[in-house]
């Protein structure tokens, strides 16, 4: 057997057990999911936008509220930003690819609607531009990146930061966590004071 394949889980178990350990991050996290909670009660908006492995887990968690979780509930308004590829491509080709999602957030972004914006490296122009456009519609923003942050560190209302460097490692970890934010938006919503069975 490939002696990587051990290795590589390992990798992605300590960046977990990292996480674990950091009481800080974990008060985030709770943070993060007590304001998504409070703004889907609210009628708001969660909306997504990531790039590449990171637009796959845009799209992932916001079908997870869109549709359903744990349990069989009403649906929940997500959605990830990118899936529209005409609008995607036209915005693309008319103003360039750093637009294509503060064009978007200034079409449905409306002020307390909520903005996850997914960015291993934190530098990604266009999820710098989708959160300036966030900000000045006065939506809350929630950034998930890796361990620096990167540019979009400092105007992120709540930072999720995966303590490795590795794009990998970083990528696993953030779908992690965005289950985890889902299973207490879900239950907070539609089963508040209980918890699921085991």
């Amino acid at each position: 057997m490939n002696p990587r394949i051990k290795t590589l889980i390992s990798e992605s178990i300590l960046v977990k057990q990292q996480l674990l350990r950091d009481e800080a991050l974990l008060r985030t996290i709770d943070q993060v999911a007590q304001t998504m909670t409070i703004a889907l009660k609210g009628g708001k908006k969660i909306l997504f936008c990531g790039n590449g492995g990171s637009a796959s887990d845009a799209q992932h968690l916001a079908a997870e509220l869109s549709g359903r979780f744990y349990f069989d509930r009403e649906p929940l308004y997500a959605e990830a930003l990118h899936v529209n590829s005409s609008a995607l491509t036209a915005i693309a080709n008319d103003y360039g690819y750093e637009e294509v999602f503060a064009r978007m957030i200034g079409a449905k972004g409306q002020e307390g609607d909520v903005l996850v914006a997914l960015s291993t490296s934190g530098n990604s122009p266009n999820i710098l531009r989708a959160i300036q456009e966030a900000k000045k519609r006065f939506l809350v923003v929630i950034g998930m990146t890796a361990a620096t942050g990167g540019k979009m560190a400092p105007h992120c209302d709540y930072l999720i930061k995966v303590p490795t460097q590795d794009t990998m490692r970083c990528q696993e970890s953030h779908i992690m966590i965005g289950h985890l934010l889902c299973e207490l938006v879900e239950a907070a919503i539609f089963r508040p004071g209980t918890t699921r069975s085991a």
